[in-house]
């Protein structure tokens, strides 16, 4: 059974803040009422209510008292509101200005023209570092590894909690990666090659289950250090290496986490394989920015890529990302330019996209990494 699904709703699990920070049996004992979610409502009741309050609002829930915080936050609140479908995702994204300096935003789908809103900022020590990898567990973003022209690749990892919008250090990477493939797969994170000089195995990578909040290492001689783009497909983690200047040909491989195994990917497939990629309700689009913006689609019956759609480069200015919620494709260009639309009506309305957009930052950022985080 799975982990989350064992957590049910009881007294035991709302007992939040039951002690004082002296270790003192809380005032609640002598006066039950006075540490009730809702005075007068049974904590289960209560919980029933507070619960079922829209995402926007949980910043104003954090502000009432500790108690309401703590359970925003608690794993109590996650899991009841995932699995009776309450969730709401947001798109996060890391971006880098002028001066190389990195910086978190947020975007709520369901108040697209209000923007994006900046959040906390990464820990200052990886401020600067490029190579980075960005991914999500659960409620949970990790910024994982990196490097910087001061120094060499790091195996730092540091979480940032979408509940409490707070920043903490996390366990570290077996070895230390730069411009690695970073792939979630059931809230498994797995960090794949990288490039580092003093690497005794560049043929590696790393497993971090939060379960056991631990990251796991492993090697294969089919492991390629040196990663330019990687995705999910039916469990398994693509990986293509960067471009070659010699030869178009593309090289990718496919690990399967379920037994552990490598083998190369299908050339037709990863013939246009030439932007970010990502899947939306299992089929596969890459964004090719070789020549303006072009949304393409792979077809897997007919064995070969098609073209979906062009993009103004005045809505979403290259270099440009993917992120998928349902069947909502996002497409976030520089300066945080955003368009939203739904893959169903790809082949509707006469060759009209509808679509819906967020407007862009004041600065020029560029977009490093973006991802969305369910509550």
């Amino acid at each position: 059974m799975d982990s989350e699904s064992s957590i049910e709703l009881s007294p035991n699990s709302l007992s939040l803040g039951e002690h004082s920070e002296n270790g003192s049996k809380d005032s609640s004992k002598q006066n039950p009422e006075k540490h009730l979610l809702i005075p007068g409502i049974p904590d289960d009741i209560a919980f029933s209510f507070l619960v079922r309050i829209p995402r926007k609002y949980h910043g104003i829930l954090n502000c009432v008292s500790k108690r309401w915080r703590e359970l925003v936050s608690s794993d109590v609140w996650y899991v009841h509101r995932r699995k009776h479908h309450m969730e709401e995702t947001w798109v996060y994204a890391l971006c880098r200005d002028k001066f190389g300096q990195l910086s978190c935003y947020v975007l709520d789908p369901d108040q697209l023209k209000r923007g994006w809103k900046r959040i906390s900022d990464p820990p200052s020590r990886c401020l600067k570092r490029k190579g980075i990898g960005f991914e999500v567990s659960k409620r949970k973003l990790y910024l994982v590894g990196g490097c910087d022209w001061a120094e060499y690749a790091t195996d730092e990892v540091y979480c940032y909690d979408t509940a409490r919008n707070v920043w903490n250090e996390a366990p570290s990477l077996s070895i230390p990666r730069c411009y690695f493939a970073c792939e979630a797969i059931n809230d498994k994170i797995y960090a794949i090659g990288g490039i580092e000089p003093r690497s005794s195995n560049p043929q590696s990578w790393d497993t971090f289950d939060p379960e056991t909040c631990s990251w796991t290492s492993h090697a294969d001689l089919n492991v390629i250090p040196d990663i330019e783009d990687s995705f999910v497909l039916d469990g398994l983690i693509y990986i293509r290496t960067g471009s070659s200047f010699v030869s178009s040909h593309v090289y990718a491989v496919v690990y399967n986490p379920a037994c552990g195994t490598w083998q190369h990917a299908d050339h037709d497939m990863v013939s246009g394989w030439r932007g970010p990629a990502i899947v939306v309700d299992g089929h596969l689009y890459v964004l090719d920015q070789t020549s303006g913006i072009r949304l393409m689609l792979w077809k897997e019956d007919k064995r070969e890529w098609v073209a979906v759609r062009r993009f103004s480069s005045l809505l979403t200015k290259p270099p440009c990302r993917l992120v998928a919620i349902g069947k909502k494709l996002f497409v976030i260009g520089k300066g945080l330019g955003t368009v939203m639309f739904d893959v169903e009506n790809l082949g509707n309305l006469d060759g009209v996209l509808m679509a819906s957009s967020a407007p862009k930052l004041i600065t020029d950022d560029d977009l490093v990494h973006c991802k969305s985080v369910a509550i």
